[in-house]
């Protein structure tokens, strides 16, 4: 079984140094124990930001061996994930470094995210329920990693992870989509970002979004092609109303506001707001009693 031997440690502790109010510092704070049954979610919410699960004592450098026994533990999992995909136990291994080596900036991402859910849902009232209970957050702290796994051409493994964090929150982000910093899922309920999906930084969205494909390609022989670009690219600044449905490799510029159940097949410029100019009318029938 693979050993790490990196420097994953000494970043993360690193990384840990840089929290600060309102991020929670006292590393004795305990919370209700939550087994969700998820064995990855449940190391990475350790590692990621353990003075909210328990584990606060591994941001202590004179801790260092408590958090490498972590760090190793992760590396066993994600080596079990990526076995049977590879006999060569060596790429394996390089795989399973790399990921790690990544940890800390995944975090300093994930912190960013943290943020934009605080700044921009008037319901949260801490950085702890976000970090704890917000399902759009849970489902892109998985997507992250899961990403590295599918950038080093992982198959299958990285696709597990998403699914089953898509089964504990129904949000569904496919492992290949590109998702820039400060991202945020308002209740994510019924969200669904495909593979070839871009999005861009400060980019907020709510429940029951589509970023999906409006057709599919076919090959010579009729078979579906594989790997082309046919989800959505989202620029930076970005607010995605609920149910709305962006289809196709359509582009959306910076500073784009799309208004609840809007569906888009075609690009849309910077600066532009875009609604559905006539709703339906409501009609009404007084029942006798």
């Amino acid at each position: 079984m693979h050993e790490y031997k990196g420097s994953a440690a000494y970043k993360l502790l690193q990384s840990y140094r840089k929290d600060k109010e309102p991020y929670i510092t006292d590393t004795t704070r305990k919370f209700p124990q939550r087994d969700c049954g998820f064995e990855e979610l449940r190391m990475l919410q350790d590692l990621f930001f353990p003075n909210y699960w328990n584990c606060g004592s591994i941001t202590k450098v004179e801790n260092k061996t408590e958090l490498e026994t972590k760090i190793n533990e992760l590396a066993r999992v994600l080596f079990a994930g990526i076995q049977p995909h590879f006999s060569d136990v060596r790429h394996i291994g390089t795989v399973v470094d790399e990921v790690l080596n990544r940890l800390d900036s995944i975090r300093e991402s994930l912190k960013k995210d943290v943020e934009a859910a605080y700044k921009g849902d008037p319901a949260a009232m801490t950085y702890t329920e976000i970090i704890r209970s917000y399902p759009g957050f849970s489902a892109i702290l998985v997507q992250r990693v899961a990403r590295v796994l599918y950038e080093l051409k992982v198959p299958s493994y990285p696709r597990e992870l998403t699914e089953i964090i898509h089964s504990m929150t129904g949000c569904d982000i496919h492992p290949g989509a590109k998702i820039g910093e400060c991202f945020f899922i308002d209740h994510a309920t019924g969200v669904v970002i495909g593979e070839t999906s871009e999005i861009g930084d400060c980019v907020r969205i709510y429940q029951g979004v589509t970023l999906g494909a409006l057709h599919f390609e076919k090959d010579e022989d009729g078979a579906l092609r594989k790997g082309y670009k046919r989800h959505p690219t989202i620029g930076n600044h970005v607010v995605i109303g609920a149910g709305a449905k962006i289809i196709g490799p359509v582009t959306i510029g910076n500073h784009v506001s799309i208004g609840a159940n809007s569906w888009i097949e075609e690009d849309m410029p910077d600066y532009t707001t875009v609604f559905i100019s006539e709703h339906p009318k409501l009609m009404r029938k007084r029942r006798k009693a």
